[in-house]
């Protein structure tokens, strides 16, 4: 049976290839009615569309993001089920997460250790959300600063390294307590890390002597605007000796250490108000508030909005004549 099958196929062929020969005008329609298949690649056009319809779905989602709901004078949230649960039972997700008064919510931490028997003295946290927008599409710089806090929660006094030459400087800067004091000749040991400290401090006049540390000392290195570098040499140990500092991170995000659970509210509060008007002086406040958004929180708890209207500095009103 597949022999007869194969003798078949043969034949048919044999006549097929004699039409054509035989006939030239019908191999020339036949050629041009049969489309050829030949490969195409459409690699770069299917990666165009991908693209494309990358770009459409980014902007929807910006879009979604920048679109802000008013939820001013509504009867409920935009998306959740009422403004506030009326039992103590229910689903978070469902209602705006509470904002409580900065006591209130010290007092919440305090309480959260005591039910959880966690460590007394663990460390509190704040995390602010700037907004770093300035006039005329212009932003903040991220910033580093040093701020002396009125009560301080740390055991041990920064290390401090006074850069001078002047031998009446270099006598008054130990006499205050400096870690190290020098001038050009500390510059190969700190690159070869034989001296480490917390912060470095030196006056005008050895700066350039200075410019091979800054790849090292990166956001230590002395600057005018974080106040390392000054002639009152008492003045600059003093705050950071004891100073606390806090720097932005992720463009507008500041997160740091301002007490501990063991302190009392009263001197807790003024630790947070001394961070926060520190931070609202790095923006004019004619632009509005700096803060958009501030939780609080301990080393073991969860975290908690706290409102900060009180903290906030106010704006001067001049008397108009």
């Amino acid at each position: 049976m597949a022999a007869c099958t194969r003798s078949f196929r043969r034949v048919l062929t044999g006549c097929h290839k004699s039409l054509l020969i035989s006939n030239g005008q019908c191999s020339i329609n036949v050629s041009q009615i049969v489309p050829k298949q030949v490969p195409v690649r459409q690699f770069a056009a299917v990666k165009a569309v991908k693209k494309e319809q990358k770009e459409q779905k980014d902007e929807k989602q910006k879009v979604i993001k920048e679109r802000k709901i008013d939820d001013t004078n509504r009867h409920k949230p935009f998306g959740l089920t009422a403004w506030e649960p009326i039992d103590d039972v229910y689903i978070t997700r469902f209602y705006p997460k509470p904002v409580y008064d900065a006591e209130t919510a010290i007092g919440m931490l305090k309480k959260f250790q005591q039910l959880d028997f966690t460590y007394p003295k663990q460390p509190i946290y704040i995390d602010l959300k700037l907004d770093m927008k300035l006039e005329k599409k212009k932003k903040v710089d991220p910033f580093v600063s040093t701020v002396h806090l009125p009560h301080s929660f740390k055991t041990d006094v920064n290390k401090v390294v006074v850069f001078t030459e002047n031998a009446e400087d270099a006598k008054v800067a130990k006499e205050n307590g400096a870690a190290f004091v020098g001038g050009a000749e500390l510059v190969q040991k700190i690159l070869d890390d034989e001296i480490q400290a917390d912060f470095y401090v030196a006056v005008p006049d050895i700066l350039p002597r200075l410019l091979t540390l800054k790849n090292k000392l990166r956001k230590k290195f002395p600057k005018s605007k974080r106040g390392s570098v000054g002639t009152n040499i008492p003045k600059m140990l003093e705050l950071f000796k004891t100073g606390h500092e806090y720097l932005v991170e992720r463009d507008c995000y500041i997160l740091t250490k301002m007490a501990t659970l063991d302190m009392p509210t009263e001197q807790i509060i003024d630790n947070l108000d001394t961070i926060i008007k520190d931070v609202c002086s790095h923006r004019p406040l004619n632009l509005g508030p700096f803060i958009e958004r501030a939780i609080i929180c301990s080393a073991t708890s969860e975290a908690l909005l706290f409102k900060i209207e009180q903290f906030l500095p106010k704006i001067e009103e001049e008397d108009e004549k």
